[in-house]
């Protein structure tokens, strides 16, 4: 297939590495996101739980981000995991673009880590959260041109993802609290904005990297692009399913409205799961056909 880069036991490495990386930095963006915007709409519980998410996630993010390193001075040195360890070959990735967004990614992760100090914390970690969405236009297809206009809607397309993303644990939590029928259904009327930015960054970040619907059709990109579509259509017909029919039987008191709603969540949990790792693959082994 067009575009497709071989694939061996180091990409499969690189690839899981990196759905790792990016779900540990959309928990940890969307943790502070969600901790900031929900405070005066969530229970104590659902809060705490949001910022141990987002602590959790920056420190796993950290661990990844020194994996990730070693995995791509391996795959460039020829050399296996023998690679990983050379002080020459990592340097050669420090140089690298990798290296660049790692300063990015570390800084952030280690402000949103301040997100449990109370008050002046969570301010230090939406800094935080906005330099590790810019360590993602740092590296990758967004280096191609247009650099500007890739970079910015990369950003507000990894921003809104991580606004969903993070809500998931702490919203499951809330499924099981007595006010948490309000907290779902404002969150259901914040998210209808976040998924508008959600699709429009993305519908625009694929045009831009195909150049053309048809360009989708016969190269790897294209159908990685595709199979990441239509995982995040059915996360989409889920979340509309959430908001029109189980969270307003959940605010009324159905007895079996809480069971479903929390299975529903945990289902989306998993797509997100299957998104991460089409995202990783799709960015990893496949060329857009703008540079094809």
């Amino acid at each position: 297939m067009t575009g497709l880069a071989p694939i061996d036991g180091l990409v499969v490495l690189a690839i899981l590495a990196k759905a790792i990386d990016y779900g540990a930095a959309l928990l940890a963006i969307g943790g502070v996101l969600f901790s900031i915007i929900f405070s005066q709409r969530a229970e104590a519980s659902v809060l705490r739980l949001a910022r141990q998410l987002a602590v959790g996630a920056a420190l796993v993010g950290l661990a990844v981000l020194a994996v990730r390193f070693g995995i791509r001075a391996a795959r460039i040195s020829g050399m296996g995991l023998d690679g990983a360890i050379d002080p020459m070959m990592l340097g050669f990735v420090w140089e690298s673009p990798l290296g660049t967004a790692a300063i990015w990614r570390g800084m952030g992760e280690l402000a949103i880590l301040t997100v449990l100090i109370p008050r002046i914390g969570r301010w230090i970690a939406l800094a935080g959260s906005l330099a590790v969405a810019i360590s993602f236009a740092q590296v990758g297809h967004s280096l191609g041109a247009p650099r500007a206009p890739l970079a910015i809607l990369l950003a507000l397309h990894l921003l809104a993802a991580a606004f969903w993303v993070g809500a998931l644990l702490p919203l499951h939590r809330a499924a099981r609290t007595p006010a948490g029928g309000d907290l779902l259904h404002y969150f259901g009327n914040a998210a209808a904005f976040g998924v508008a930015v959600l699709i429009v960054a993305g519908v625009a970040l694929a045009w831009l990297l195909a150049g053309s619907a048809a360009a989708l059709w016969g190269t790897a990109y294209g159908a990685a692009l595709l199979a990441k579509v239509g995982l995040v259509s059915a996360l989409l017909g889920l979340a509309a399913l959430n908001k029109v029919r189980l969270v307003p039987a959940f605010r009324v008191g159905s007895p079996s409205a809480t069971t479903a709603l929390r299975r529903s969540i945990s289902i989306e949990m998993l797509a997100v799961v299957l998104i991460l790792l089409a995202t990783a693959t799709l960015t990893t082994v496949t060329t857009p056909p703008v540079n094809l």
